[in-house]
């Protein structure tokens, strides 16, 4: 056997192994368990079970989040909030930090050496805008996408697999880029968890977090003009 035939071998292998884990995890309906009602309901159960085993929690914790981030599953958002009710601010954001660009970059990965013509048919279109503003701005590009998600984030994985880029690049921009992101996330997930009745739905520090949720975008998306417009005027002085 060639190492052709190899390589090709190995490729259909990891798509079955990939198959199998979504076919798996749709025939237990993991989708019920990703949801901020069934995470509400287990909370204490969590919260009881993470006192007592908390490296095997977050271990575990990890391994499901960095699953379905690699396999570009719903429900990322969902498991963000619920790390920070179960683990909170520090200890939450340190670890959706680590899983969420774990699981991206495996993502990344599966794209390039395994997905690559299955990206490029479904998703060509948009790697043309992608691959100019890496040109552009190189892994900056990343970064503002992390920022400011143009396109959702299973996609970014997805299309950045298509690209010349480096792992290793991808991996240290996208666990800069998503911090901030991650810790307003995190917060709002710990001020759900304390959620005890309906008037706590009204706390000053609840309606802060979704005040920060909603304009977070905002503010990144400004930010990043006002550096963009300062750095082409800096660039214009020097020529």
């Amino acid at each position: 056997m060639d190492n052709n035939s190899r390589g090709y071998l190995k490729k259909i292998v990891v798509v079955a192994i990939i198959a199998g884990l979504v076919v798996g995890l749709k025939l237990i309906n993991a989708g019920d368990y990703l949801t901020l009602s069934y995470m509400k309901e287990s909370q204490y159960r969590f919260q009881e079970l993470y006192d007592e085993e908390g490296i095997t929690v977050i271990a575990g914790y990890m391994a499901i989040y960095i699953l379905v981030t690699s396999l570009s599953l719903p429900g990322a958002a969902i498991m963000t909030l619920a790390g920070g009710a179960l683990f909170g601010l520090v200890t939450g954001t340190v670890v959706v930090s680590f899983a969420s660009t774990i699981g991206a970059t495996l993502a990344c990965f599966i794209s390039r050496f395994v997905l690559r013509d299955w990206v490029q048919g479904k998703f060509g279109d948009r790697l043309k805008t992608v691959n100019e503003g890496i040109k552009r701005e190189g892994a900056f590009y990343l970064f503002t996408l992390r920022l400011i998600p143009v396109f959702p984030f299973w996609l970014i994985n997805l299309l950045m697999g298509l690209t010349t880029m480096s792992l290793k690049t991808f991996y240290w921009v996208s666990q800069a880029g998503m911090l901030a992101a991650t810790i307003v996330y995190v917060n709002a997930g710990r001020e759900l968890g304390k959620i005890e009745s309906v008037s706590g739905i009204l706390s000053p520090a609840l309606i802060l977090s979704f005040v920060l949720l909603g304009l977070f975008p905002l503010m990144t998306k400004k930010s990043i003009a006002f550096y963009r417009a300062k750095k082409g005027k800096n660039d214009t002085l020097v020529s």
